[in-house]
């Protein structure tokens, strides 16, 4: 861990618990911070809390108390998921005290540089590329952020001949001040979460911090293809590495006559990607940017492409059973996701969805819906999937219960050369308690076709 005077003798609140909180709490101590942590759950015996009261961390539970900002705290570090509503961030802003996230700190203890990814979509895709590829390159990097494993943690854990490769959400991104990756990574924008954010420029901004403290001796790779995020970058100072899927780029990753280029410098035949889709091409072409501007060679970029099927319940290739092509696409909880998913595929798909219902119409997905062969729906969205099935001209429709048989009424209702894929477009909170388990089931179910 690099040794920073950044925190040292600060009194710092760390608010919300969770993974995120836990870490910072218990660094920032190291660090020589006085710490105070508040949480919205009742405080409880578990080691965790144990730890933290063995470490001379005060502890509140049981609600946000406004008046807790009458103390003089220098700083809030704040879980990424608790909006700026809540009444003690108001507080902190009115009082002028400093808001981040975790991220902020693991920025200031990493001993390794930082390639930071973030965008609407695919972040955890090109997250793991990235990861894979510089693993497969020998050049020792370490993954963490948004896809799972909290940054400051890992950082802590850094030297200098590693590379950390960091997911990084907007919630994320907005706590930041003097975050600085090497490598930035801006694959898109899309109208999201506009709850927490309030606009699409909000939204946008929090992103562009990915960029904000960066010099032209750092990277920018961008998407050439992405008006709203050309934007953002105009303001960047780092040097700017573009992808595009339509256009030549001299100084960039793009596509000429099936083979992926970077710097005019071919890389990789579109034929030998294993990873399906038209979006998926994209995370691609910005991950083969971020790992050649590390020196990543061509061969170990080819290895890894060649026999990468996707991150587990993100369009993953599951396996091909008498001539069907399974994927799990689990983690796709909105309309945007199946379509996406959809697009991926020429062959005739058996589409299995349904989900929690959030109140919402299926009608955006209707034009998606055209080129599906059969759909099998369940849960507590299965009517309605049904009838925009209905609207867009499909026959081959059935109702199920749950995953389990919606996986045997796709194959018997399939042929050889068709793709079955789980693609739900609704949260799994109906009959799951996380989308992942909702795939587990689904994989588990399709390994059992082989037996029965």
């Amino acid at each position: 861990m690099k040794t920073t005077i950044e925190y040292k003798d600060k009194s710092i609140l760390v608010l919300g618990l969770a993974k995120s909180g836990f870490a910072a709490a218990r660094i920032l101590t190291q660090l020589g911070a006085k710490v105070t942590v508040n949480d919205q759950k009742p405080i409880d015996d578990s080691p965790e809390i144990q730890e933290l009261h063995n470490l001379n961390i005060e502890v509140i539970g049981g609600g946000h108390p406004p008046d807790i900002l009458e103390r003089p705290f220098d700083l809030v570090v704040k879980n990424p998921g608790i909006p700026y509503s809540n009444p003690v961030l108001q507080k902190a802003q009115e009082k002028s005290i400093p808001i981040i996230t975790e991220v902020e700190i693991a920025y200031h203890i990493s001993e390794a540089e930082i390639i930071g990814i973030t965008g609407s979509n695919g972040k955890t895709t090109t997250t793991t590329l990235i990861y894979e590829i510089l693993k497969e390159g020998q050049k020792y990097p370490l993954i963490s952020g948004n896809i799972g494993t909290v940054a400051c943690e890992v950082a802590a854990k850094t030297t200098k001949a590693e590379v950390l490769v960091m997911e990084l959400s907007s919630f994320q991104l907005m706590g930041t001040r003097y975050f600085k990756p090497r490598i930035s990574v801006l694959l898109n924008i899309f109208n999201a979460h506009l709850d927490y954010h309030g606009t699409k420029e909000e939204y946008g901004k929090a992103k562009a911090n990915i960029f904000k403290n960066q010099t032209k001796q750092d990277y920018a790779v961008v998407n050439a293809d992405d008006p709203f995020v050309m934007e953002l970058a105009n303001d960047a100072n780092a040097t700017i590495v573009p992808f595009s899927l339509t256009r030549k780029s001299e100084n960039g990753a793009y596509i000429k006559n099936g083979q992926i280029i970077f710097k005019n410098e071919p890389i990789i035949d579109i034929a030998d990607i294993v990873l399906p889709g038209r979006h998926n091409l994209e995370n691609i072409l910005a991950t083969i940017a971020a790992v050649k501007l590390y020196g990543v060679s061509n061969e170990a970029i080819r290895r890894v492409l060649q026999t990468f099927t996707g991150v587990k319940h993100r369009l993953q290739y599951i396996e091909t059973i008498n001539g069907r092509k399974i994927f799990n696409d689990s983690k796709a909880t909105n309309i945007l996701a199946t379509q996406t998913a959809i697009a991926a595929f020429s062959e005739p798909i058996l589409l299995l969805a349904g989900g929690l219902d959030r109140g919402n119409s299926f009608d955006e997905l209707i034009p998606s819906l055209k080129k599906v062969k059969g759909v099998i729906a369940f849960g507590q969205t299965a009517d309605k999937i049904l009838d925009a099935a209905r609207e867009a001209g499909i026959n081959l429709l059935k109702r199920v219960d749950n995953v389990e048989k919606a996986v045997i009424a796709a194959y018997d209702m399939s042929s050889e050369g068709d793709v079955i894929l789980l693609s739900p477009a609704c949260a799994s909170w109906d009959q799951f308690k996380t989308f992942e388990q909702r795939g587990d089931m689904f994989v588990e179910s399709v390994h059992k076709l082989k037996v029965d």
